[in-house]
């Protein structure tokens, strides 16, 4: 069975997912599969799937019924997952070569149930822009309430140490999905390293940002259920600190 599972939602990006396919290809770490969970893409963004996955079995492509969002996608993915390690990517996003070596070796090191690092952000030419996105050393369950440092690419869960690992249906999954694995009483674990590339695209699903807003006031008041006066006051520590990290770009 292969140490690491790469969950990866795609959809309509016939442009990008062979490029995301191969900075998985590339990584000094090996032992992967890559389960690409498809939500009814209308462009070729299935067969050029497909066409990878016959020559490298690594790469392996989950067709869905019918389209229901990027969390049903992760979560199609993680039911096939056969690792012990889940890392997240998205289709138009990049990783660095030694991302999966680097950051295995962290979380091993650190017992760590959930790791990120840091990452920069690419435009649709993959032109850079702006400065690294450093992270903190470490994140507790009510300290990420009020941060955005973990980004869906960056991500790693060891699930020995994690428990279960399910994605709630909602705008920011992603989100939820840390809080829910720290909530349990873990830390998570920062490597402030240079490891992955975060694609701006027009279309993205986090590209607005009052939508982005909506969706963490969603995940405070309905999801993890916190009081009025503490929503607020995780809901300001959030928004100037998203404030920042789009000042950096």
């Amino acid at each position: 069975m292969p140490l690491v599972s790469i969950i990866m939602p795609s959809w309509n990006v016939e442009r990008f997912i062979e490029e995301t396919i191969h900075s998985v290809q590339a990584q000094t770490f090996d032992d992967w599969e890559l389960l690409i969970a498809d939500d009814c893409s209308t462009d070729r963004t299935p067969p050029i799937i497909a066409e990878i996955g016959e020559r490298d079995p690594r790469v392996k492509l989950i067709r869905l019924p019918k389209n229901g969002g990027p969390a049903l996608a992760r979560q199609a993915a993680i039911d096939q997952a056969k690792g012990r390690y889940l890392a997240f990517l998205d289709s138009d996003d990049l990783w660095l070569p030694a991302k999966l070596e680097r950051q295995i070796a962290f979380a091993r090191e650190r017992r760590a149930a959930l790791s990120y690092t840091a990452f920069r952000r690419i435009d649709e030419a993959n032109t850079m822009s702006g400065r690294l996105i450093a992270v903190p050393a470490q994140l507790s369950y009510d300290q990420l309430l009020k941060n955005t440092s973990i980004a869906t690419l960056t991500a790693l869960v060891d699930r020995e140490i994690a428990g279960p690992v399910a994605m709630t249906n909602e705008g920011y999954d992603d989100f939820c999905l840390w809080l829910s694995i720290l909530r349990r009483g873990h830390i998570a674990h920062g490597l402030n390293e240079d490891l992955a590339r975060y694609r701006v695209r027009g279309s993205s699903v986090s590209s607005r940002p009052m939508r982005s807003a909506k969706w963490v006031w969603n995940v405070y008041r309905n999801v993890e259920q916190l009081p009025l006066l503490k929503s607020a006051w995780c809901f300001g520590h959030w928004s100037a600190r998203a404030w920042l990290k789009r000042r950096q770009f």
